[in-house]
């Protein structure tokens, strides 16, 4: 019998369907799954009339693959990962590829590529984004991990990935853990991404009190320009659907928002690496308190606040419905500066090489977080390699310029009515604090210096000389 050209483990949905898209691009493919009957499932189903491989062992699965073996696991993060590996290794030659598709830690991810180079095996840690349908019709994909492994996968991840411009939305990411970490700040800015626009959605509809089908149309209306998304676009769609009874489906879900924990990551690595990511953990937090529904349905009914809707003349009304536009627009350049501050950061910290706007390239198409202005991210990595901050870049300056007057407006409105905004104003309390030459630090110091002793440095002296001061 043929050898399968690579393996694949695990066959939930992303499995399934990247097993698929993997057969439509002409490679002979192997799947195994822990619940074997799956396998027959798939094979009996969806998979029926392909080339694939099915197995009902390990030791089956590993001799169904051709030298040097090429393994996806598309597996639970976490212990699952590990004990496949375990299972693996008994039956792997050295040189073969052992590759992590799933959401996993990129400390994970660093540890299993040290400890299975150790044994000869190449261990590839690769972020996969897209969801379902990018599972089928090409993913954004992020490799990284042990790089003598990238040459022998790179034809078969780059032919699966969605594409644009011709050009693959996967490429080389760093080693070690670097393509599960950039997999996990595009997660982050994904959760960032969908608060703004939810709180974007809440404003039109509580305090301007427009119908959801006009929404919906708003949305359309955005997707159409600069605002050009993947989120925007499936939103509109959202707005539209309507339950058994005709009222929108969209009012019949609770409202608590569920998690797979790659935001929390994000915003438990900005603090350890002292990035302000005020936004992204804005965005957990939120879905922390949505998490509170019975408290919060008690609290509605005892603690006081403005009422949500507020008048406006019809003169008025594409003027709001304009600074909302500017205050999603001008907020997600924040959410993506914050996130490139933190990659910024952590390539500094684990010595990776991360090349930004080739990044953004594969942010362009197939992933969660596609939207067009991923474009002009790349173009100013492109004019400047070594860019401190997209706010920064001309392009970004410019654009914060025209939008945040509407982008203000929308926070004061917002808060005069009672409307939660913490995505939006935390990126603009940000963009604010960024463009300050002094904060109030320095009253800070004295404080820390006041009760702990903490010392300060002077303005009127050379960095790094420290003082104390018996303030009392």
């Amino acid at each position: 019998m043929e050898k399968a050209d690579i393996g694949l483990i695990g066959l939930a949905v992303m499995g399934q369907n990247l097993a698929l898209n993997i057969n439509d691009h002409g490679f002979r493919l192997a799947v195994f799954n822990r619940t074997t009957s799956k396998v027959d499932d798939f094979l009996k189903g969806e998979a029926k009339g392909t080339n694939i491989i099915g197995s009902h062992s390990i030791e089956e699965f590993v001799a169904s693959l051709s030298s040097p073996r090429r393994i996806l696991l598309m597996v639970k993060a976490g212990e699952v990962v590990d004990h496949f590996i375990d299972l693996l290794l008994p039956h792997l030659d050295i040189g073969d590829i052992i590759m992590d598709g799933g959401n996993s830690l990129y400390t994970d991810t660093t540890r299993r590529v040290k400890a299975l180079e150790e044994q000869g095996i190449i261990y590839l840690g690769t972020g996969i984004s897209g969801g379902e349908e990018g599972a089928r019709n090409g993913p954004s994909i992020m490799p990284g991990g042990n790089k003598n492994g990238w040459p022998q996968v790179k034809g078969i991840l780059q032919s699966i990935t969605a594409k644009v411009d011709g050009e693959p939305c996967c490429d080389w990411i760093g080693e070690e853990g670097a393509g599960h970490y950039v997999k996990m700040v595009h997660n982050g800015i994904e959760y960032g991404d969908m608060q703004l626009i939810c709180e974007a959605y809440q404003f039109l509809r509580e305090g301007m009190s427009l119908g959801v089908d006009e929404i919906a149309d708003i949305f359309t209306s955005w997707n159409e320009g600069e605002l050009n998304s993947y989120l925007i676009e499936i939103t509109s769609e959202i707005l539209r659907v309507k339950d058994t009874d005709g009222e929108p489906l969209v009012d019949k879900i609770l409202d608590t928002a569920g998690q797979k924990g790659t935001g929390k990551w994000t915003a438990i690595n900005s603090l350890e690496l002292g990035i302000p990511l005020t936004l992204i953990g804005e965005a957990v937090f939120s879905r922390f308190l949505s998490a509170l529904k019975s408290e919060r349905v008690k609290a509605s009914q005892v603690l006081q606040g403005p009422t949500l809707a507020f008048e406006y003349t019809e003169d008025e009304k594409n003027n709001y419905i304009n600074a909302v536009k500017e205050a999603l627009y001008a907020s997600k350049i924040i959410s993506y500066t914050q996130g490139y501050m933190l990659m910024r950061e952590a390539a500094k910290e684990y010595q990776w090489n991360l090349n930004y706007g080739g990044i953004a390239l594969m942010w362009r198409g197939g992933c969660i977080i596609r939207s067009r202005f991923l474009d002009n991210i790349k173009a100013a990595y492109n004019n400047n390699p070594q860019l401190e901050s997209l706010l920064l870049d001309d392009f970004f300056q410019q654009t914060i310029s025209d939008t945040q007057n509407g982008w203000r407006k929308t926070v004061s409105k917002a808060i005069e009515s009672g409307i939660p905004v913490p995505g939006f104003a935390a990126a603009l309390t940000f963009y604010d604090g960024y463009r300050m030459a002094s904060v109030p630090a320095n009253l800070l110091q004295a404080q820390r210096d006041y009760f702990g002793a903490h010392t300060f440095e002077r303005i009127d002296k050379p960095l790094g000389e420290f003082f104390h001061h018996e303030w009392n």
